[in-house]
């Protein structure tokens, strides 16, 4: 078992990545995470925020939130890749796009060493967002 020094916890592997404490903001979140990858969340951020502008931001599930009478999307960095999660994925109109990224039912990973294809981000963000309407 490997405890981390910051909070305490223990995991079956060393240097187990995970977050150490709870977040209040969406810039704690971003603050909290390596400097390598502080800009790509913040141009994740600004995508989302541009595409959904009558969105509010906040922390669910300790993670950066954007809230429009639903979750719209959350997103999370680790330490290869972040993520989005934008609900049910089978439900999107996005399938040959989100077939081409490593994705889960509601998740689609980005790895930081490939480029990010941040209008495919704004387009789902757009298809939720039409969706409350």
């Amino acid at each position: 078992m490997w405890k981390c020094d910051k909070c305490g916890r223990e995991f079956k592997n060393t240097n187990q990545d995970h977050y150490c404490g709870k977040f209040s903001t969406i810039d704690e979140y971003i603050a909290a995470q390596s400097l390598e990858i502080q800009p790509v969340l913040h141009k994740v951020r600004s995508v989302i925020r541009k595409n959904a502008p009558n969105s509010t931001e906040k922390i669910s599930w300790n993670m950066p939130t954007f809230w429009q009478g639903e979750n719209i999307i959350h997103f999370a960095a680790f330490k290869k890749h972040f993520g989005i999660y934008p609900g049910d994925l089978t439900l999107m109109p996005f399938t040959e796009k989100i077939n081409n990224c490593k994705h889960t039912k509601g998740a689609i990973q980005f790895p930081y060493e490939k480029p990010i294809d941040f209008d495919f981000i704004a387009e789902i963000v757009k298809y939720k967002i039409k969706l409350l309407k």
